[in-house]
């Protein structure tokens, strides 16, 4: 119990440093205006919506509106998915934010942690918070056509699924299952994909260990699971027809290995998927790069800017 909880202890402290666990909480309110030198003043901040009515406590989200003026058309909206090893973090930083300044909406979801429940539960929710903004797109003048996703570490493995297992039905779990939980644009900072491979390369942790986090997201160690850790993978569920992704990983990352977004690129781009990835020269695991802010931007832009009026499923 020490080692696991000295583990927890120190990986926690790794993701502080890295800016993906917030030190301190933003107080819960329903909806309000705000200010901030982040998000513009007249944004609209919807706290705490429920995307599983009467679920879990970790199914819900924020949702931010930029102020539009009247007869504006329905915006593009960007999904920031926290990371902290699927056994920590937190909706309440939200760098999608930044976007509202340039005419989207952006979103922000918690989802269940290992400890509350094994995969597939984590992507069952992301997918069902994909579902809820797709279904309730008229209320909230988003376009359901223009829905990207943004996440990094954990978050990143679940943003890259939700760009690859859009179409996996198996786990469409809970309500609004007549629209589609695909999206449109993912971008993945540094997502975990191959969990059998990550200590097959240089790292800070054992990630074959019992109490790492990867077993705690599949239940058991990664070697002796190696058909749950499949499932886990998103690159199992790639196919020809996934949207576009934009692929960011520091190659001097001592907790999810480089080779672990480069065997992503490798199988979207054998199948024939827009991915552009980019190695952040001695990034470590968390990085604030102003070539990469722009990456993101212009990545977004080219294919969420312009609406799509084609099918989102």
């Amino acid at each position: 119990m020490k080692v696991k909880t000295n583990l927890i202890i120190s990986l926690t402290a790794a993701l502080i440093s890295a800016g993906l666990i917030p030190v301190k909480v933003q107080a819960n309110e329903a909806s309000q205006h705000a200010r901030g030198p982040n998000v513009p003043d007249g944004t609209r901040i919807f706290r705490d919506l429920s995307y599983v009515p009467d679920g879990h406590e970790r199914q819900k989200l924020d949702l931010y509106l930029p102020e539009q003026k009247e007869g504006t058309g329905p915006l593009p909206l960007i999904v920031w998915v926290h990371g902290g090893a699927w056994l920590a973090g937190s909706k309440e930083n939200c760098p999608a934010v930044r976007f509202l300044r340039h005419g989207y909406a952006a979103a922000s979801i918690n989802y269940r942690l290992s400890q509350h429940a094994i995969f597939p539960a984590q992507i069952e929710d992301c997918k069902a918070a994909i579902r809820f903004f797709r279904a309730n797109a008229e209320k909230y003048n988003i376009d359901p056509n223009r829905i990207g996703v943004w996440g990094a570490s954990a978050g990143g493995h679940l943003v890259a699924f939700l760009g690859t297992a859009g179409d996996a039905k198996q786990f469409d779990k809970g309500p609004n299952l007549h629209v589609s939980s695909r999206v449109q644009a993912v971008c993945d900072f540094f997502g975990p994909t191959d969990l059998t491979k990550m200590s097959s390369f240089e790292s800070s942790m054992d990630h074959d260990a019992p109490n790492a986090p990867e077993a705690q997201l599949i239940g058991g160690p990664v070697q002796e699971n190696k058909e749950a850790c499949m499932r886990a993978n998103p690159i199992t569920y790639v196919s020809k027809d996934d949207h576009p992704f934009l692929i960011c990983h520091g190659d001097k990352d001592m907790l999810v290995p480089h080779n672990q977004s480069e065997l992503l690129n490798d199988a979207l781009k054998k199948t024939g998927v827009n991915v552009n990835f980019h190695t952040v020269k001695g990034g470590g695991h968390g990085f604030r790069n102003p070539e990469v802010d722009r990456m993101v931007q212009e990545f977004f832009d080219k294919h969420l800017k312009e609406p799509v009026r084609k099918s989102s499923k």
